[in-house]
């Protein structure tokens, strides 16, 4: 509910908004640039005093204004021809034009009306409700985001768009709230919705007929200072029945021209204060600097909305649209889907559509989005779960256990679990087994026991589908067709080759980038945009299952580069480390943001060994900042399979490597990478210390070692690599 709540309004909405914040941010200037530029009364001056000097200069003044930021301006006539200037309060003359900035006046009939007068105002006030929705929504989804409202300023892990999205949104939260609910406010009271403000005394019935009474001689004017003034209006020339009004921070007043003497005052009401309170915070008008901050904040506007736009765009390609999904309120079969690539949200379909003609209300939803209080017609779950990684949580189903965890009691409609990955990795389905594990913990029935589907396999998803029908007593036959990614050819136009003398046939294969289309070049989609850490997918020929290639280059290096390892009866490796210069590939990108080097200061351990230097190296590359990088490298031989000696070796002259470790593993002594990092232990503790990153890529077994290793070193400092995962400064990609 909360996440449509805040999708909806800010795509429909999305023009209106930013033409709203844009305009606001552009007038914010204003109050500042008139503070700055506006001569200042001194803060012993009295309205007398003011009054008096102008009076000099300006015989005929009928009026003197003062404005929140402290600018004083002049009405008069002369002759009978009217006449206005900012004055100088030091000397009561004119030193600039009184007329309204032409460029201001344009802005703020924009940003109140939008040049439609009353209908322009209402289309105003909704884009601040938007607004307004958007900024209460999207609090609370940072807020679940991080794990609470403690957690709120957490550091953020996943896509680069999702982290710009929640960093901008939630340092401008405050400012939205604040600007859209004044805007509300003062639309409200525009157009009479709320109580009549003014509160002015009664016009005095009687006075003394009398003229000509010194400005000085007038206690109130005297006792005023002008850093309280509004506005104090003069009384018609030769009319001996009029009087002084003046205007205060305090209320208003009638003064007697003949005798100075105070014939009536009311101070302000409370909805006058509040009203003048809402509009000051609203323009900056008399508080310049929180003006400023609020039109800062206000700038976030287009980028989150544009990144929030792009990540809606994304969530619907890595979806496929399931026809027929009801609504969460009427699902008697919830589907929870985590998926970090996808591929799993193809097998939600096809069960979906199963189910949908066997007769069953099924509703389709991310893991992240569980809530059992959103599905009461709920008689089933089902979880297809991927794993990230060592046994993370994948993409969509972020913060599900910690979900569950906080529920005071499980739903009593039965669970059942399907997880998805690959018996190659040492955590396989791990993230599965651990949802089952947490719901078994808290006491949620199951409806069938764990069951696994290894590498995407169509019959094992399907032989899992007849036992769910047997529990359900239906005929369930699940006929899942994996979609083909689309692919982009790419030619090959280098290779080094290495290993051959230690049986590990290698090679650095080096590819153009493809010919982008304008969009794609406008958009950054595709091999417009990628990094060293992200993945290109290779789909063997004979196989609907892509296999995964780190990228060791990023856009801005002009190519694409992979490291691949031939294995015995590998299909992939085996048709790659084929390929000659010249040749083409298909394949396609896909992003891996949780193992980025990312572009602040920190440093960063690398630890690789074999083609697992791929990332690494492609890490050193873009390190123009010269970041420190301590790189621990494991080898076969140093004269065999030392990749990318030539540019290490370049690259530790130009600053980008700031020290190289390697490891040899054949010879009289082997010594792995682990090694390496116990032998120079110090070195890396003191990098931890001091903020460090452990980034490690390579075979599964090396990464469990290297995970021992760094057990026992940061055992006596009350550290685990466990902890430094969970605050983002140890990550792996393994393989």
């Amino acid at each position: 509910m909360i996440r449509a709540l805040h999708r909806w309004p800010g795509l429909v909405a999305l023009a209106l908004v930013c033409l709203l914040a844009l305009s606001g941010a552009a007038l914010s200037v204003f109050p500042a640039a008139e503070r700055l530029g506006a001569p200042q009364a001194e803060a012993t001056m009295s309205v007398a005093d003011l009054a008096t000097r102008i009076h000099v200069v300006y015989p005929g003044v009928e009026q003197i204004k003062r404005s929140p930021s402290g600018r004083i301006t002049a009405y008069w006539f002369d002759n009978g021809t009217p006449g206005s200037a900012v004055v100088d309060p030091a000397t009561g003359a004119g030193v600039a034009s009184a007329d309204a900035n032409p460029v201001e006046r344009w802005l703020t009939n924009l940003h109140r009306s939008l040049f439609m007068d009353d209908a322009g105002r209402f289309v105003s006030a909704a884009g601040a409700v938007a607004m307004l929705v958007l900024a209460v929504s999207g609090t609370m989804l940072v807020a679940r985001r991080a794990g609470g409202w403690r957690r709120w300023f957490a550091p953020l892990r996943g896509p680069m768009t999702g982290r710009i999205h929640v960093e901008l949104a939630r340092g401008a939260v405050l400012g939205l709230l604040l600007s859209s609910a004044t805007a509300i406010w003062m639309t409200a009271s525009t157009f009479g919705f709320l109580p009549d403000q003014a509160v002015v005394p009664d016009l005095p019935s009687t006075v003394s007929g009398d003229t000509g009474m010194p400005l000085a001689g007038m206690p109130m004017l005297v006792s005023t200072p002008v850093s309280s003034l509004r506005e104090l209006s003069f009384p018609y020339p030769g009319d001996a029945s009029d009087v002084f009004t003046l205007k205060t921070d305090l209320g208003t007043g009638y003064l007697d021209q003949g005798t100075g003497a105070t014939l009536g005052w009311s101070n302000l009401s409370g909805w006058e204060r509040a009203s003048e309170t809402i509009y000051m915070l609203h323009t900056g008008q008399g508080a310049a600097v929180l003006g400023l901050l609020l039109g800062l904040m206000a700038l976030a506007v287009p980028v989150v909305g544009a990144t929030g736009a792009v990540i809606w765009l994304a969530g619907r390609r890595g979806r496929p649209r399931i026809r027929g999904n009801v609504p969460p309120s009427r699902g008697e079969t919830v589907i929870l889907v985590g998926s970090e690539g996808g591929s799993t949200w193809g097998f939600a379909a096809t069960l979906h559509d199963a189910l949908t003609r066997a007769g069953h209300p099924v509703h389709v939803a991310p893991m992240s989005a569980f809530d059992p209080a959103r599905t009461p017609a709920a008689r089933r779950y089902v979880v297809l779960a991927a794993t990230y990684g060592d046994g993370d949580a994948p993409a969509s189903a972020k913060g599900f256990l910690d979900r569950l965890a906080r529920l005071s009691v499980a739903p009593s409609a039965p669970l059942a679990v399907l997880g998805f990955g690959d018996r190659g990795f040492p955590a396989f389905c791990g993230y599965a087994q651990a949802v089952e594990a947490a719901a078994k913990a808290k006491g949620w029935p199951m409806l069938l026991p764990l069951d696994t589907v290894d590498r995407q396999s169509p019959q094992e998803f399907a032989r899992w589908g007849r036992a769910l029908g047997e529990a359900l007593a239906i005929e369930l036959e699940l006929d899942h067709r994996p979609v083909r990614p689309e692919t982009t050819s790419l030619r090959l136009t280098s290779r080094r080759n290495y290993g051959q003398d230690v049986q590990a046939p290698t090679a650095i294969l080096r590819f153009a980038v493809p010919r982008l289309s304008l969009w794609q070049r406008l958009t950054r989609k595709g091999f417009a945009r990628f990094e060293a850490g992200d993945l290109l997918g290779v789909v063997p020929e004979g196989s609907t299952i892509p296999r995964f290639y780190s990228l060791a280059s990023g856009s801005g290096d002009g190519f694409v580069e992979i490291v691949v390892r031939k294995h015995v009866g590998g299909l992939c490796s085996g048709a790659l480390m084929a390929l000659e210069p010249g040749d083409t590939l298909a394949a396609f990108l896909h992003r891996n943001p949780a193992f980025h080097a990312g572009t602040d200061r920190a440093p960063l351990i690398l630890v690789g060994a074999g083609t697992g230097l791929g990332p690494l190296a492609g890490f050193i590359r873009a390190n123009s900042g010269r970041r420190p990088i301590h790189l621990f490298f494991g080898m076969r031989h140093p004269e065999s399979d030392f990749l990318y000696r030539e540019e290490l070796e370049a690259w530790a002259v130009e600053g980008r490597l700031s020290r190289l470790s390697t490891a040899v593993s054949r010879g009289i002594r082997p010594h792995y990478v682990q090694d390496a990092l116990a032998s120079e232990h110090r070195q890396v503790l003191g990098a931890i210390r001091n903020g460090a990153r452990v980034m490690v890529c390579g075979g599964r077994d090396m990464a469990a070692g290297v995970a021992e290793a760094m057990a026992r070193m940061l055992e006596p400092l009350g550290m685990s690599p466990a902890m430094l995962k969970a605050e983002g400064r140890y990550v792996e990609d393994v393989y």
